[in-house]
């Protein structure tokens, strides 16, 4: 299939909203079915007695997944095309997503969980570059926000559902890979303007991870919280005496809270030349936030105020740093990075649940807020730290 060259990022003087259209509300779709897969998951895992441990080792499947489909995504993009490289990831993914229903053995959710966040990985990598292509260098935070924000509604729609759809039957199955399939339509549409990737990148692929410590560096904490705190928050909610459909509300709310704060974030950071300390004052805040949490357990309605705030800031190491990635690199090299930017997060998604799994069980439910105000606490004082020695060296 041949494809017109709609030029590397940062070429553009004008958002391109057609190719914009078609990769934010592809990679939505596949939000909606990761938001209600991870609790879903979870939920089903701990009706049949799995332990937190192995529930989280499990959800860091995911993490293995994507760190196998950065390194070769852009490769696959070189060799077939940005546009059918997604339409062969949603079909894999949502195959995947109906196959955990009818895999009764805890095994088989290994190898689905390999093939679901493998596939959405590629989904992720190339949506991000499609935007990059489509979005003005001025203009790439407000870009990145607009995705951010539709993608967070994404993501708040799947805790809703689930909260609606129970934990019973092959429904919520069905809903999740018809929601991924649904993605195959604006992508197929919008198949000839996506970008083009002529030229190889000009460093090993590991070399990028490095390249901008501050963003990778973010992703890794955005990672781990994300992953460790959706498939984990529905059992410290449920074992603080939540029901099912409170903590699925709860999650809920955080994916509002990453709605109203995305595009603010995208446009505050439009406005900042050094987007580094915003990434460090938004780990604080989700340091402060994490240790609040046990102390709101009492109360829904704080809980859920908490969350709306807590989870809009903690989101925004995502969007910032991508737009600080965005901000050094452009072409290939910035396909590149952005794999390595999703490899670093995939590394958080295997260390986060891991960790904050085996939290809960040695310290007890409130492991889980202590876990996750870690990771948060170790990125705030390394890139505090990082920021010092910069400005002395300046």
């Amino acid at each position: 299939m041949s494809q017109p060259r709609t030029g590397t990022p940062g070429d553009v003087e004008e958002i391109h909203w057609p190719s914009l259209v078609a990769a934010v509300s592809s990679i939505s779709a596949v939000g909606i079915a990761i938001g209600l897969g991870l609790p879903l998951l979870s939920i089903i895992l701990e009706k049949r007695g799995i332990s937190s441990t192995l529930i989280g080792l499990n959800t860091a499947m995911a993490g293995v997944a994507a760190m196998a489909a950065a390194p070769i995504t852009t490769k696959l993009a070189h060799k077939y095309g940005v546009a059918p490289t997604m339409i062969w990831a949603v079909l894999i993914s949502a195959l995947s997503a109906l196959g955990f229903y009818y895999a009764q053995d805890f095994w088989m959710w290994f190898p689905l969980r390999f093939a679901f966040h493998g596939a959405t990985t590629t989904l992720f990598i190339l949506s991000e570059f499609w935007i990059n292509a489509a979005s003005p260098p001025s203009k790439r935070g407000f870009v990145l926000g607009i995705y951010a924000t539709v993608l967070s509604l994404g993501f708040a729609a799947g805790p809703l559902l689930f909260s609606i759809l129970g934990s019973d039957g092959i429904f919520p199955f069905l809903i999740g890979a018809g929601a991924i399939l649904l993605a195959a339509i604006p992508i197929f549409i919008a198949r000839d303007e996506s970008p083009v990737l002529e030229e190889k990148p000009e460093l090993h692929f590991m070399r990028y991870v490095f390249l901008v410590p501050t963003a990778t560096a973010a992703v890794f904490i955005f990672g781990a919280v994300e992953a460790g705190g959706l498939s984990l928050f529905p059992i410290f909610a449920v074992r603080a005496h939540f029901t099912e459909s409170q903590a699925a509300l709860l999650l809920t709310m955080m994916g509002v809270g990453n709605v109203i704060f995305q595009i603010p974030l995208g446009l505050l950071s439009d406005r900042i030349g050094d987007k580094r300390p915003l990434l460090a004052g938004m780990a604080l805040m989700g340091f402060i936030g994490s240790m609040m949490l046990p102390l709101l357990l009492d109360n829904w309605l704080l809980m859920a105020g908490l969350l709306l705030f807590w989870g809009g800031c903690v989101s925004g190491l995502y969007t910032v740093g991508l737009s600080h990635l965005g901000s050094r690199l452009t072409g290939s090299d910035l396909a590149a990075a952005n794999a390595a930017f999703v490899f670093c997060y995939a590394m958080g998604t295997v260390a986060g649940p891991q960790a904050i799994g085996a939290a809960i069980d040695v310290a007890g439910n409130n492991g889980f807020a202590w876990a996750i105000a870690a990771f948060f606490g170790l990125y705030a004082l390394l890139s505090g730290i990082r920021l010092m020695f910069i400005r002395k060296r300046a």
